[in-house]
């Protein structure tokens, strides 16, 4: 009832501020003035310091969560990071991959701001960069990068040298094209001179390829 004296601290008033409520909406609630209602939260701070950290607790958001859909997106999003070497785009091919990476921006938006679900930050670490806005340099790049690694580790295992064509083996022949596409550009003198310093050091005869005589490791 307002008008009636309360004595201070009101412990009513004071857990309700325990629970969160800020104190404008106490004395809304009370019909007192908010001076009043600071006065008597200060007399009990004073008594129960922890109070304060209380308050705040409350009103801290609820813990991020997850959904199916999302559980959905990520387990989608980590597929297709593993078959094409790379994350969605949104100037991708298929409607879906657009929406992946729709879905992916709103991850590093929540990353960015420490909202981000425990569950799709776990998950998505096995990513190396993420969570950093993608460019299609970036991608074209890290892409490059990983056919490297992977020709240098056949070839370090005795492999032939992969076919771009006249072979049944998709894995084969998507590093025969990647390979055979640096030959090209080599020859017409467009490649990157880093990249051909790289692809020098790394893989000795990769110009010849199978015509060469060093062309099988044995």
């Amino acid at each position: 009832m307002i008008g009636l004296r309360r004595s201070a601290p009101d412990l009513e008033w004071v857990q309700m501020y325990r629970q969160g409520i800020p104190t404008s909406r106490i004395a809304a609630l009370a019909g007192a003035a908010e001076t009043t209602v600071r006065y008597h939260l200060q007399i009990a701070a004073k008594a129960e310091p922890g109070i304060r950290e209380e308050h705040k607790a409350a009103l801290a958001p609820a813990a991020p969560r997850t959904s199916e859909a999302g559980l959905r997106n990520l387990a989608d999003v980590l597929a297709f990071h593993e078959a094409h070497d790379r994350l969605p785009v949104s100037h991708g091919k298929t409607s879906r991959e657009r929406a992946l990476a729709a879905w992916l921006a709103n991850r590093r938006r929540q990353s960015a701001e420490k909202t981000l679900s425990p569950t799709y930050r776990d998950a998505l670490a096995v990513i190396a960069g993420w969570d950093k806005p993608s460019t299609r340099k970036a991608e074209d790049e890290a892409r490059w990068q990983h056919r490297l690694e992977e020709l240098q580790r056949i070839r370090a295992a005795g492999g032939e040298w992969p076919r771009h064509q006249k072979t049944d083996d998709a894995h084969e022949r998507t590093l025969g094209v990647w390979l055979h596409g640096q030959r090209i550009d080599y020859r017409a003198g467009r490649i990157d001179q880093a990249k051909a310093e790289q692809l020098d050091r790394r893989l000795p005869g990769w110009r010849e390829g199978r015509g060469h005589r060093g062309g099988r490791r044995r």
